[in-house]
């Protein structure tokens, strides 16, 4: 073996393409050599496995020789002095292999952060795709082994952990690591123990080594909340067996259960919501910005993100059973927040258990130079974030075309869209497959900027501006605080009118988008807005200057304004609609994160509690208004709608009395009772 790898080393030298052909028993390997932007930072080795790098059994040295196998996280390179140069793809070989060698890549980083990708392709197939060299050492181990005849791996569930009652899609991505082109399939799920499903594709063509998005020609009908486990295979491949079973099957527990429910307008008349205190500082709670419940609604999960310094990068505290008494919390901070999560202004989950946050810093580098930030991408699996990995934090991925990012939502999957205050723009961010806890790879990354909306930061970054999309309508709500309005924006609209130059190059997509459909929403009634969330035709935004969380109907083409609750002070970032469907917010200055409950409003006569009962509600007919206590007598009842139109007046004659609805429309009514000491109020349903 070692007279083998000695010539193997001499034929490298005299030119890579030394060998055309190999002998029976040998396979042929390239290897694929992807750089990021300082790709002079590299230093790689192919050996055999558990040679040392620098051993006399190399094969083959690749990068910048100055950095070496030593030269881990040693800063000794400057651009220009050697290796590969930036953003470009080397291929490196052929050597011949007897099948079934097993071998190493040995790769150093100069920096310790970034690296370069690896593809080994073996019979000219890269039976091993997107391996990543990062940190001050990496070893990549990997073994000649000719691809299957039929190898179809069940790559990738996408369907939600978390799902509502009712018919569920199974849709998820296949990857054929076959050396055939796969043309037929059968796509098989079971539940639990029930029968198999099976859905016959035909007509495919998934070629070697590609992906194929599948969905399930047949719904599972989920009627009975629960947990399930479901299981996922391809089989059958042209009519051929697996030959490689290892990779068939996915198994996922998935949980069925009821949505958030939409009760906002029981808030509606309320005077004085009671105001629970989740966290306050004695939990580490500081300067907290924005909050948002992991999808999974039966965890009731809460993260909070917390400002921190530019420093110390910001945190975020998990809050395991928000709000009832076993509650929990725990404070994390990611070993590399200092540069993927600096100062950050909000917080969005995916439905897909990922999460987001915007950073409020101009420069995650710290360096005085030009800016480079923009939304992170986290995993929220607790074995993942704020765990070790490598030096380079526990981050999914991130992209950095928006310094001063003032706020972030949820579109899909892994896309996202940025408050970028640094360009008064909105930028949607697609991570779309992220590249692994740690590692770094932003070549399939898309960023999309849409000008013209006329959006102003806090010139001192501190007030954020948060927004929220309507997923359904692709309507995008967006707080400008600055010029105290909420602007609401199709993201179905627009075009491509240009490109410009991304901050970090090796991106898929860098463009600018104009001629939106867009209009202010809300024009007047507010004073430095921040902090907003949607559930069906109700929105709701916070005041931080005034401390006011005001409920709007968001049905028509302008906002209508239903309520104003006081939380007693000013302060109010991030608000959230939670899963029992009450309103969640932060205070940044109070550091504090509160739920607003629901107190029926009563009158005091004397020591006296005096209560009103209206009823029944909702109704299709007639309510009923009945009195405790006598203060009322003389009184008067008055209904009004919505907008504030008075529809109802009487005169209160006795201890009960009935009001005919019939004539009413459907919709909301505040009905009002005046006694001589105390004035009650509550809102009624007509359906």
């Amino acid at each position: 073996m070692k007279k083998k790898i000695f010539s193997l080393l001499l034929l490298s030298v005299l030119g890579n393409n030394a060998f055309s052909q190999c002998a029976v028993g040998e396979s042929e390997v390239t290897i694929d050599v992807t750089t990021d932007q300082w790709g002079y930072e590299g230093y790689w080795e192919l050996v055999p496995a558990g040679d040392p790098c620098g051993g006399a059994g190399t094969i083959f040295a690749g990068g910048n020789p100055t950095v070496g196998c030593n030269g881990g996280g040693l800063t000794i390179v400057a651009p220009g002095s050697g290796g590969y140069a930036d953003n470009v793809t080397v291929t490196e070989g052929p050597w011949c292999f007897l099948q079934g060698t097993n071998l190493d890549i040995l790769f150093v980083d100069d920096y310790a952060d970034g690296g370069l990708t690896f593809t080994v392709n073996i019979d000219g197939l890269p039976v091993y795709g997107t391996q990543i060299g990062i940190g001050a050492g990496t070893t990549i181990p990997f073994t000649v082994t000719p691809a299957f005849n039929y190898d179809m791996e069940l790559h990738h569930l996408s369907t939600f952990n978390y799902n509502n009652s009712g018919n569920v899609e199974i849709h998820g991505h296949l990857f054929n690591w076959s050396a055939n082109a796969i043309t037929s399939l059968d796509l098989n799920y079971q539940i639990g123990t029930d029968a198999i499903v099976t859905d016959n594709l035909i007509g495919l063509n998934i070629t070697s080594f590609t992906e194929y998005d599948f969905s399930h020609s047949t719904l599972w009908n989920a009627a009975i909340n629960g947990s399930y486990s479901v299981k996922v295979w391809a089989s059958n491949l042209n009519g051929n067996t697996d030959e490689n079973t290892v990779n068939d099957t996915l198994t996922r527990t998935i949980i069925i259960g009821d949505g958030i429910p939409n009760i906002i307008d029981d808030y509606i008349g309320i005077i004085a919501p009671q105001h629970a205190v989740i966290l306050n500082s004695t939990d580490g709670v500081s300067v907290p910005r924005d909050l948002d419940f992991h999808p999974t609604l039966t965890n009731n999960e809460l993260w909070v993100v917390l400002k921190g310094t530019e420093d110390s990068g910001s945190s975020t505290i998990k809050v395991s059973d928000a709000g009832q008494p076993g509650q929990t919390s725990l404070l994390q901070t990611d070993q590399n927040a200092y540069h993927f999560m600096s100062l950050a202004t909000g917080l969005a989950f995916s439905e897909n258990e990922n999460f987001s946050t915007s950073p409020g810093v101009y420069d995650a580098n710290h360096d005085g130079g030009s800016p480079f930030t923009g939304p992170t991408l986290w995993s929220s699996d607790p074995l993942i974030y704020a765990q070790p990995s490598g030096g380079n934090g526990s981050h999914l991925d991130m992209l950095h075309e928006s310094p001063h990012s003032m706020g972030i939502a949820h579109e899909s999957g892994n896309a996202f869209w940025v408050n970028d205050g640094d360009h008064n723009s909105i930028v949607r961010y697609d991570f779309s497959e992220d590249h692994g806890p740690g590692m770094h790879d932003h070549s399939d990354g898309i960023v999309r900027r849409y000008t013209g909306l006329g959006i102003v930061e806090d010139p001192i970054q501190h007030v954020v501006s948060h927004l929220v999309l309507d997923k359904p309508s692709g309507m995008l709500y967006i707080v400008d605080s600055e010029n105290a309005r909420v602007l609401k924006m199709d993201i179905n609209t627009g075009s491509q009118t240009g490109t410009f130059t991304p901050i970090e190059g090796g991106i898929a997509e860098a463009s600018v988008y104009t001629g939106t459909t867009n209009s202010v929403f809300i024009g007047t009634g507010l004073t430095r807005p921040s902090g907003i969330d949607i559930i069906e035709d109700r929105l709701i935004v916070s005041d931080y200057a005034t401390g006011e969380i005001i409920i709007y109907d968001c049905s028509g083409a302008a906002a209508v304004e239903l309520a104003r609750l006081q939380t007693g002070s000013a302060g109010v970032m991030g608000v959230k609609v939670g899963p029992d469907g009450k309103i969640w917010y932060v205070n940044a200055e109070s550091n504090e994160v509160v739920r607003l409950d629901f107190v029926e409003v009563a009158g005091i006569q004397g020591n006296e509690l005096i209560e009103v009962n209206i009823y029944p509600n909702p109704t299709t007919d007639f309510i009923n208004v009945s009195f405790v206590g006598d203060n009322f007598s003389n009184g008067k009842i008055t209904v009004k709608n919505v907008s504030g139109q008075e529809v109802y007046s009487q005169s209160v004659t006795s201890q009960k009395e009935k009001i005919d609805m019939r004539s009413f429309s459907k919709g909301i009514y505040i009905v009002t009772v005046e006694g001589q000491k105390s004035t009650l109020t509550k809102k009624i349903v007509m359906n």
